[in-house]
């Protein structure tokens, strides 16, 4: 005789989505009876139309310091009042839409591998070809299939795992969701990403200013993250942070100061961010979305490295880091 299958509900969490909002939640069918809205400030009746769908809402206290992670956690917290025993919980952000039969696979997933905490999938862009920017998040998303570091913002996860490790670090502007999957495997625990269609995204990033603020918020989590987990066997990012570092900083401040200091000749060292390209490109794949990629990958350590000094700068001064807003 086939396990009953384990309850499931959804916390979706957004500010201001709009009609994005309103696809997210149909895309739950019957689940919106499950469903957590937490809504960060809508001036858009986003939490109306939540309501109205049958999902049930959380405002939170806008004059606390916002967080995804914690309106995640809020979410959760409610769920659990809400539906007592609930045994898995789907986490989405209102920009996406759940694909269809990704639930029925994740939990099956789930049921059948018990020491893994937290299931993922493929989140693809809805618009890739709408701008640059959006096709680099597309590529972006394209993780490898099996177990895992870390999982994104959508994800399947196991109640009693996310419990037992305190969920979400609230303050934490960005990167809450792989900082906790750190937590996750030092307790045991295992994250996976299966070979099947999760969501669907619209990250509507249009002009170059809303690209580079995401790219220094990334480098800001990267640097917070991985420092506070610093010798942690499964701690993460310590790379991510020494490459925005060196490309970043050092090696231009170096090619500058070595030839007005010595030679000219130091100027040759930029010769090394056409051939960090290239090697990026050829290791996607060496056609034209790989050299976009590759050409995007190496000028993002320039936003990054402003992301990370922006992080050791406030930790110096014993300030907090407001949020990193793209859209």
């Amino acid at each position: 005789m086939n396990a009953a299958a384990p309850t499931v509900g959804v916390v979706v969490i957004g500010r201001n989505e709009g009609p994005r909002l309103f696809a997210c939640l149909e895309s739950l069918g019957g689940l919106i009876a499950k469903a957590v809205y937490v809504d960060s400030g809508s001036t858009d009746g986003s939490a109306e139309v939540a309501e109205r769908l049958g999902a049930a809402v959380v405002q939170l206290d806008m004059t606390v310091p916002f967080t995804a992670a914690r309106a995640r956690n809020a979410g959760f917290a409610e769920l659990r009042r809400l539906v007592p025993g609930i045994e898995l919980v789907q986490f989405v952000d209102g920009d996406c839409q759940i694909a269809a039969g990704w639930l029925a696979k994740a939990a099956g997933f789930l049921s059948e591998n018990r020491v893994h905490a937290i299931v993922c999938g493929r989140r693809r862009e809805r618009f890739p070809d709408a701008t640059i920017y959006n096709a680099l998040c597309d590529r972006e998303w394209d993780t490898p299939v099996g177990d895992a570091l870390a999982c994104g913002g959508d994800c399947l996860a196991r109640v009693d795992a996310l419990a037992s490790v305190g969920a979400y670090a609230a303050d934490l502007i960005a990167g809450e969701e792989p900082e906790m999957c750190v937590r996750l495997r030092a307790a045991g625990w295992k994250i996976h990403r299966l070979d099947a269609e999760m969501t669907l995204h619209d990250a509507n990033i249009r002009r170059l200013g809303q690209w580079w603020s995401r790219s220094k918020r990334a480098g800001h989590a990267f640097a917070e993250v991985a420092h506070r987990h610093l010798g942690l066997p499964e701690g993460i990012w310590g790379r991510n942070v020494l490459r925005a570092v060196f490309w970043g900083c050092v090696l231009p401040l170096v090619a500058l100061f070595g030839a007005v200091a010595w030679t000219p000749a130091f100027l040759l060292l930029f010769a090394a961010y056409p051939l960090q390209i290239a090697r990026i490109a050829m290791r996607e794949g060496g056609g034209r979305t790989a050299w976009l990629y590759a050409t995007f990958a190496l000028l993002a350590k320039f936003p990054e490295m402003q992301g990370v000094a922006q992080y050791a700068l406030n930790r110096l001064m014993g300030r907090r880091q407001r949020l990193i807003e793209y859209k």
